[in-house]
């Protein structure tokens, strides 16, 4: 069924399919990790933290729904690549959220969620063609 609704979206939009399938996963692996995000800080962890937990929870979500749904290539082998990618876009993110913080935004759930996608189109790419490219 993801299949089929993935080669018609693509179809439709001329949008190449794989980055439709990121799309739908990613947002389901966002989603997941900004709901983690949003309720360490909601319990008083700071932004530093709350980032850091629900990326080092998020790793293991992701690294299954990209390698098998997105990427096909499901290497175990492939998670040391994987976590180093969501080390970086730990500091991404965190940086992200120091600029939009000192810009002004005091909002830390709006800064989240802008970061968020921002890091994502950032984590294709390094997915794509660093941790899931096959050799």
């Amino acid at each position: 069924m993801f299949s089929l609704l993935c080669k018609n979206l693509a179809s439709l939009t001329k949008i190449p399919e794989q980055l439709i399938r990121f799309l739908i996963v990613g947002t389901l692996n966002t989603g997941f990790a900004y709901g983690l995000y949003a309720l360490f800080i909601f319990i008083g962890l700071h932004y530093t933290l709350a980032v850091l937990l629900s990326t080092l929870i998020g790793i293991c979500f992701s690294f299954k729904t990209f390698g098998k749904w997105v990427f096909f290539n499901p290497d175990n082998r492939r998670i040391f690549r994987f976590v180093a990618v969501y080390g970086g876009c730990y500091v991404l993110n965190v940086g992200i959220l120091k600029t939009l913080t000192l810009a002004g935004v005091r909002n830390l759930y709006l800064a989240g969620l802008i970061s968020s996608f921002l890091v994502a189109m950032v984590s294709f790419f390094l997915n794509k063609f660093f941790v899931f490219k096959r050799f």
